[in-house]
């Protein structure tokens, strides 16, 4: 198992090395001199040249990104060109209470989908399967934009259980947190709880008609143990890797809802940077994505490798 994780190391340090240069070059293709900006409206050419200067903005190519890569590696995210504040700290301050919702939402759609995706796998009556295809086609096709603000609206206007939009840290307060997380967390979750309860649902029905099964029910197992013991062990395979794709989707899907929820997350904090052409930030934030999403494509990889062994011996 460590030896098939080593293996794996070489080819995602290598995406990620391709993926900073293409973050690189995507950003300095935008338009926008960040230097003017960030000397004022009412700069003088020779202002904004030593603004520029100051920056490094008059380095090359090469040595910009070069002391881009060695910053990300020291960790030294520099400050930002507009602002002047740290972007560490900004990133830290952001990535926490990303963490904090994604991980909420991750709770929420491995519920809703497991339930839901062995609901319609195992039952056979078809209004039991009519309703819960009619509640999955509905989470994943109704946009996250569109299912925050019925959120709010209904939770948070005709019925004010909820807050419609804020933040309170976990550890600070859980009973307040937990109700400012409910409605971001869930609107997040819904498309990718969706998502994996179809493919659990297919895979758990393929692996009903598997004769093993059949050769247990002859046995006299008892269903529960047939189905959490066997069955579903030997469906996850496919999910897990679904599941890992939906993790990193909503990382991405999170800038939408932190910002219907007002949410102070790295997603906020990527939409701001665009808006104020805080390049520096946005280059760090892309690449972090990138980051993550190779990251939970490894750990995918690695669980489905612990749950079939033969994985491990084909490559």
């Amino acid at each position: 198992m460590i030896r098939y994780a080593i293996r794996r190391i070489p080819s995602a340090l290598l995406v990620l090395f391709l993926a900073s240069i293409a973050v690189f070059a995507l950003i300095h293709l935008a338009k926008g001199d960040p230097a003017a900006l960030a000397a004022g409206p009412d700069a003088s050419p020779a202002e904004i040249a030593a603004k520029r200067h100051q920056l490094g903005l008059d380095d090359s190519l090469a040595s910009q990104y070069l002391n881009w890569l060695r910053g990300e590696l020291t960790g030294d995210l520099g400050n930002a060109y507009i602002s002047g504040g740290s972007i560490g700290e900004l990133v830290r301050n952001g990535l926490g209470n990303t963490v904090e919702l994604t991980s909420g939402a991750v709770v929420l759609a491995l519920a809703l989908g497991g339930a839901a995706g062995m609901g319609m796998g195992v039952s056979r009556r078809r209004p039991v399967n009519a309703v819960l295809n009619a509640l999955t086609t509905l989470a994943f096709a109704v946009p996250t934009y569109v299912s925050g603000v019925l959120l709010v609206l209904v939770l948070a206007v005709i019925f004010p259980i909820l807050p419609a939009g804020g933040h309170e840290s976990l550890l600070r307060d859980p009973t307040i947190g937990v109700q400012y997380l409910i409605m971001p967390a869930l609107c997040l979750s819904l498309p990718a709880a969706a998502t994996i309860a179809r493919f659990l649902a297919t895979s758990m029905r393929q692996v009903l008609d598997e004769d093993f099964l059949a050769t247990g029910v002859a046995k006299g197992l008892k269903t529960r143990r047939l189905l959490f013991r066997h069955a579903l062990p030997n469906a996850l395979p496919p999910v897990l890797t679904i599941v890992g794709i939906q993790i990193g989707q909503m990382l991405g899907g999170a800038i939408v809802v932190e910002a219907i929820f007002a949410w102070p997350g790295v997603g906020q904090l990527l939409r701001d940077s665009v808006l104020d052409h805080e390049y520096l930030i946005v280059q760090d934030l892309l690449l972090f994505a990138v980051a993550v999403f190779i990251v939970l494509q490894m750990i995918t990889d690695l669980v489905h490798a612990y749950i079939d062994p033969r994985i491990r011996t084909e490559h």
